[in-house]
């Protein structure tokens, strides 16, 4: 039996054509050509891989992420991830369903964010490490690349010897072994090379998943700055009210006490005055009075007088 029909092949979801697994991509199981007719991309909020419908529809959202905002709006940054995808409350609904389901998150290892979920299961874990989705998501694409990388340089390692081995047949028999070796060495030293030389690429997609995630926590930041300096400015305008109320009510009050005053002065005042209008009523009443009893004794002497004076010749 040949190799090529002891290895296992398997359909794409699209086009049923049958294909080794490796060749197929992940999730969506799709060939090669399906993959270059709808190319699979990102979501710009939830950041899950998804398959375009067509080379005209060339949306960033996914259809759940899209039905979400029809529902609820435009998204906010998650507490937890920070990718922008919680259209209800603060938290994505990947993150809320982890932390119903597993507890509160706890700190990934690989971002240092406080974002991923320990299911107390080291099988779940990618390389030993406890990592959250995105950064999960990120390292098995990077292992994926790195053991494809591998097989390639395996299978042009082997074909390379091979093709050694049957260059060294040939050049014993023409007995001119030495230059055809010198020609064959490039090739190995070119099967020789990084094999994570892909993971220096700056336009790799987890470089690109790397720079969003930095961009988004940068809005998610500046957006919570704002909202600080909102709120700022808020109270500021509530005490700078607040002071506005406090000097008007002061200076209703010095008011109200200086009327007080004014009119307790005023009514100082006429009492003062009306008792001494009385005061010299009450002088002029004694004056007159006194006046009026030495009157009344004057007449009553003259009267003893006259009478005295009236009764004396009548005795003689």
């Amino acid at each position: 039996m040949s190799t090529a029909a002891a290895t296992p092949l398997f359909a794409c979801s699209r086009c049923f054509s049958r294909h080794p697994f490796e060749e197929l991509s992940p999730g969506e199981q799709l060939c090669k050509e399906c993959r270059g007719l709808f190319p699979v991309v990102k979501c710009t909020y939830c950041r899950s891989e998804f398959q375009q419908a067509s080379k005209s529809n060339t949306s960033s959202i996914c259809k759940k992420c899209e039905a979400n905002v029809k529902l609820y709006g435009k998204p906010t940054a998650c507490e937890y991830c920070n990718t922008i995808a919680a259209f209800i409350g603060n938290k994505c609904q990947r993150c809320a369903n982890s932390e119903r389901k597993y507890g509160p998150a706890v700190t990934c290892e690989q971002c240092k964010q406080r974002c991923a979920f320990d299911r107390h299961d080291d099988s779940k874990k990618v390389d030993g490490k406890l990592l959250c989705w995105l950064c999960t998501q990120s390292l098995k694409r990077a292992l994926a690349r790195t053991k494809q990388h591998l097989s390639s340089v395996d299978k042009h390692k082997h074909r390379g010897h091979n093709h050694k081995e049957k260059r060294k047949s040939d050049m014993m028999k023409s007995k001119n072994s030495g230059d055809s070796l010198n020609e064959s060495q490039p090739s190995e030293k070119k099967s020789k090379l990084n094999p994570l030389q892909g993971e220096l690429d700056p336009n790799s997609s987890d470089h690109v998943v790397a720079m969003t995630q930095l961009k988004e926590t940068i809005a998610s930041l500046q957006k919570k700055v704002q909202q600080k300096e909102m709120e700022l400015l808020s109270k500021d305008k509530l005490i700078t009210e607040l002071k506005a109320q406090h000097h008007n009510n002061t200076t209703d009050l010095r008011n109200e006490m200086k009327n007080k005053e004014r009119m307790n002065e005023t009514k100082f005042t006429l009492m003062n005055t009306k008792i001494q209008n009385l005061l010299k009523e009450v002088a002029t009443l004694s004056k007159s009075a006194k006046k009026n009893n030495k009157n009344t004794k004057s007449l009553l002497n003259n009267t003893e007088n006259s009478g005295s004076g009236t009764d004396s010749p009548s005795t003689n």
